[in-house]
């Protein structure tokens, strides 16, 4: 028989059966698609030495007009800038005090006790004190880490032991400057069940839970070279790049000019034809009140004006379909607003209405408010049990492994999606929680030129594509920033790793079905360019069944039937200049696979060819 090229279409199909979808691909993990064909992902290198404090969910690039590249890092518990290599906390500062004596000590523990009349702070909070003279032989100056007791007293760690007990009052300390930052936020998410729940059910009435730390996001856009930001239901706070990287943030109401700034917000946007600043689920006029469904903008070419009048373009306007404002997004000449229920287009048309809204879709769902990306001038998100594409009009996105991803997700941790783009190979990725898990474990990609879909496993909190900050795309993971698509392997810690991939193949037939094939031989075509080991190898196995959907016969010490020395899992390995493999195989269907799992490899596969003779009908 002639030698059976084996060639399938690119992307994973997981909406049928392994037979089903024969001529392509059904499993996979950091694989993915070019030009048809499968490789092996690029690899990721560490952004830097040092570490922030907290889980990042917030990445925001931007450059000074010095041409100084600058990335935003919002993390549940900080918020920094990172230049050269290094975190600047900016954090700002939500209350500061000066207080008399606060300090009380007990002997031979480093646990102090410090008093302060409504002083706001939640367990894990951050304080930091100047201008302390000591007490219980501790000099209490810089950053601590708060443990409420109530709303008045908590306990901080000095570090050290006090060497004599200080009791309240007197206290000590002296006179003595608290800095209170920002309240930090919840690193997961954590939902409200039970009767009552909701703020109103927070308390001795109804039996609902209620978590004070919601979960965390930073909401961050550059205004030139400054920045405004603030964490979603939080202030807005502004950062001037002028002052330098070791001034932290300050209220936006607190500038000078400043008029009826908003004090609340879920999303901002700085507008960048118009330069407006934009707020979404914000108060309203004269009211602190949260209306989760309110736009307001500041005055063009302003941060600070947000009043209305004849001589300025400040305004507002509020959504009517929905419950709540979920994500905005800026594309060419709009703005895409999605509520929980429908999508808007929001666009400048100058005075008098200045800002109007356009009804896109009804009965359109949104993940969260990072669950979407913009590609080749098409927007891109992931809805309930769904994907969507917009391009000036509202469509249900194909996808081919939908039932796989929807049917192992956590709905409790919706809140944690995020999606973004790698550009370099036409890629919208998604990341997301399995049905396990509560941290971010899978991901999901779209590749909008070749009209594939693949995924994989992968912990990543934030990303955000190669910008002005880099050449490669930079991801969160852990308490680290890591550049993607550099290099072949994980080297996170600085230390190389290998990155275990693969990718199976659906159920073929071996003949056409009827008889039994044995395949004694392979040609594979496989290429290893890119890869810095010195011997870069790959492993294939093929799977054989004698019927489909029977389980892949495996050998007699695997657990598998003895059908003789041929019925078997065939695995080996292939290097660069491997011609051919000898192989012992039998079977009616079979499917290949490819995985690699050493340092140094990059792999790319081609169009293998099996050896076949035809076996007869019987098992």
């Amino acid at each position: 028989m002639p030698l059976k090229k084996i060639v399938f279409k690119p992307g994973v199909n997981r909406e049928n059966t392994r037979y089903t979808t024969e001529g392509g691909w059904y499993d996979c993990d950091k694989v993915r698609f070019r030009q048809g064909t499968p490789e092996k992902i690029g690899g990721w290198q560490q952004f830097s030495t040092t570490t922030y404090l907290g889980i990042c969910r917030a990445l925001w690039p931007w450059s000074t007009f010095s041409y100084s590249g600058l990335l935003g890092v919002g993390t549940n518990l900080k918020y920094y800038i990172t230049f050269g290599g290094v975190y600047y906390d900016i954090t700002p500062i939500r209350r500061s005090v000066v207080l008399t004596n606060p300090f009380s000590t007990t002997i031979s523990l480093p646990t102090v006790t410090v008093t302060d009349s409504n002083h706001g702070a939640l367990t894990g909070d951050y304080v930091t004190f100047s201008g302390a003279t000591a007490v219980g032989g501790l000099t209490i100056s810089g950053e601590y880490v708060v443990t409420v007791i109530d709303a008045s007293t908590y306990t901080i760690n000095a570090g050290s032991n006090a060497s004599s007990t200080v009791t309240q009052p007197p206290g000590g300390g002296g006179t003595v400057t608290a800095a209170y930052q920002v309240t930090t936020g919840g690193d997961i998410q954590y939902p409200l069940s039970g009767w009552g729940t909701g703020t109103w059910g927070g308390g001795t009435w109804g039996s609902g839970s209620l978590n004070t730390k919601e979960f965390r996001i930073w909401n961050h856009q550059n205004f030139g070279e400054d920045l405004i930001f603030g964490p979603r239901g939080g202030g807005l706070y502004y950062w001037d790049a002028s002052s330098g990287l070791l001034n932290r943030g300050v209220a936006l109401t607190s500038l000078p000019g400043a008029s009826d700034a908003p004090v609340i917000q879920n999303s901002l946007l700085v507008s960048d034809a118009s330069r407006f600043v934009l707020v979404f689920g914000c108060n309203d006029y004269g009211t602190s009140a949260q209306d989760p469904m309110l736009i307001r903008w500041s005055d063009q070419e302003s941060a600070v004006n947000w009043t209305p009048a004849a001589t300025n373009q400040a305004g507002s306007l509020r959504l009517s379909h929905g419950s709540e404002i979920v994500a905005v997004g800026q594309v060419r000449q709009e703005i895409l607003v999605w509520t929980d229920t429908s999508m808007y287009s929001l666009q400048y048309f100058g005075p008098p209405i200045v800002w109007g809204s356009q009804l896109l879709s009804d009965n359109v769902s949104i993940f969260s408010d990072r669950a979407w990306s913009v590609a080749a001038g098409v927007t891109y998100w992931m809805g309930q049990e769904k994907f969507y594409s917009y391009d000036g009009r509202v469509s249900t996105l194909e996808c081919d492994i939908r039932q796989y991803i929807f049917s192992d997700f956590n709905y409790d941790q919706n809140e944690q999606i995020f999606s973004s783009t790698v550009e370099q190979f036409n890629e919208v990725w998604w990341f997301y929680c399995s049905a396990s898990s509560t941290e971010i474990d899978r991901y999901v990609i779209y590749n909008y030129l070749e009209k594939a879909w693949y995924y994989g496993t992968l912990n990543r909190t934030a990303w955000i594509d190669a910008n002005v900050t880099s050449d490669y795309p930079i991801a969160a993971t852990a308490n680290k920033l890591v550049y993607h698509e550099f290099g072949v392997d994980d080297n996170t810690t600085g230390t190389p790793v290998p990155i275990n991939a693969y990718i199976t193949s659906s159920e073929f037939d071996i003949e056409d079905g009827d008889r039994f094939g044995f395949v004694w031989r392979v040609l594979p075509d496989i290429t290893f360019r890119g890869s810095t080991a010195g011997t870069p190898s790959a492993t294939l196995t093929l799977l054989p069944l004698q019927n489909s959907g029977s389980g892949y016969n495996s050998p007699v010490s695997q657990g598998g039937t003895n059908n003789g020395a041929i019925s078997r899992v065939a695995t080996v390995p292939i290097e660069q200049f491997t011609q051919q493999i000898n192989v012992r195989v039998r079977g009616r269907q079979m499917a290949l696979k490819i995985a690699s799992d050493a340092v140094g490899v990059q792999w790319q596969l081609g169009a293998p060819r099996l050896d076949i003779k035809q076996d007869g009908r019987k098992s």
